[in-house]
């Protein structure tokens, strides 16, 4: 050591600490939630994520490495989950596609990771004693659609499907909670949203008068798991055991023999074991909660983009090709030995003949 000089071993010694401070470890992860959530603790359904949730999968993982897992539930949907990324409030994101193209569209740097709920229902509900029995009876009707989240879009292309434009309706922004009392008080004529509405239907409250389920899943809504761009280059190995425990509960959720017990964990969140079994009513779990990021999903963004361009909800074409980032997911499926588990689904969401097909992005 003598024969080196002192200020090349200074220099050696402040690389050594950089490179090491680069690759340490965060104290926190935090993984934003695009609903409110309910139970204690907080917690969400619809989702392989709302088991790792449940389970405390994730804070296991971590226990050992002293970093510490924070969740975080936004009331306002995707639109406050895009706010608390721009800025930098969160790490990973659950969100739907629509706001997480409006988030792309304006800026935010993100990867798109895995899916976590495809194929989610949209539905029509009206109160109970209405007399509109069908879409095409909403002209000139006060309706509730939640502006900005994945549920929107959808909403409009049943809309379309049926004759009408948005600007047919009377459209009322509102949230979940806020939609559900205004129907239930007529504040509103019907209401567009997901399976929070069989809970007021079995109360006696509301009535679906129309159903996405069966129809073809362009009507259908995709949730995934986003993290920023900056956090997973200068963490890759922590978003390795993230996308890990969510493939994970993926695998778990996608087992039939698990069926009953997924519905009485995602309702910890408040959402009753009954919804749920009406959501998922003749539908497989393992296409519902697959992770793949196959061409279906591939296609249905590129839908989704097209679409708020052409409704002006974004105001810029944006790409999405060098967007999905899956060299996690497929060295999680490979480590996991599932690299066949799940069936790749084609543009048009039949089942691919051959072979599986995932983003290699």
């Amino acid at each position: 050591m003598n024969g080196i000089p002192r200020w090349l071993r200074w220099s050696a010694a402040l690389a050594i600490a950089i490179a090491t401070s680069a690759h340490a470890a965060p104290d926190t992860i935090r993984i934003g939630v695009a609903t409110a959530g309910g139970g204690d603790p907080v917690t969400w359904g619809g989702s392989p994520g709302g088991v790792a949730r449940v389970n405390n999968w994730l804070e296991e993982e971590f226990k050992a490495s002293g970093v510490k897992v924070e969740w975080l539930f936004f009331k306002g949907a995707g639109p406050a989950v895009n706010e608390a990324l721009s800025n930098k409030q969160i790490d990973f994101a659950y969100q739907g596609d629509l706001p997480q193209i409006v988030g792309r569209s304006n800026g935010l740097k993100t990867k798109l990771l895995l899916v976590s709920g495809a194929r989610n229902n949209l539905y029509l509900v009206t109160p109970t004693p209405s007399d509109i029995r069908s879409i095409k009876d909403l002209r000139d009707r006060n309706v509730s659609i939640f502006r900005g989240t994945n549920g929107h879009l959808v909403a409009i292309n049943v809309l379309a499907a049926n004759g009408l434009a948005e600007r047919d309706v009377k459209g009322v922004n509102l949230d979940v909670g806020s939609a559900q009392a205004a129907l239930v008080s007529n504040g509103v004529d019907a209401a567009f949203g997901g399976y929070e509405w069989f809970k007021v239907r079995d109360q006696g409250l509301a009535k679906v008068v129309y159903s996405t389920q069966g129809q073809d899943p362009a009507f259908t809504r995709q949730a995934s798991l986003l993290v920023r761009s900056d956090f997973e280059q200068a963490n890759p190995a922590e978003v390795q055991r993230v996308v890990d425990v969510f493939v994970r509960a993926a695998r778990w959720s996608s087992d039939e023999k698990n069926r009953d017990e997924l519905f009485r964990i995602w309702a910890r969140s408040g959402t009753p074991v009954a919804s749920w079994a009406a959501e998922f009513d003749q539908q497989q779990l393992a296409v519902r909660n697959s992770p793949l990021v196959d061409d279906f999903i591939v296609a249905r963004y590129k839908a989704v983009v097209a679409d708020a361009l052409k409704l002006k909800l974004i105001r810029r074409e944006v790409s999405i090709d060098d967007w999905f980032d899956t060299r996690y997911l497929k060295a999680s499926l490979k480590k996991q030995g599932l690299e066949d588990y799940w069936t790749a689904f084609d543009a048009k969401g039949q089942p691919k003949k051959t072979g599986s097909s995932i983003a290699s992005r």
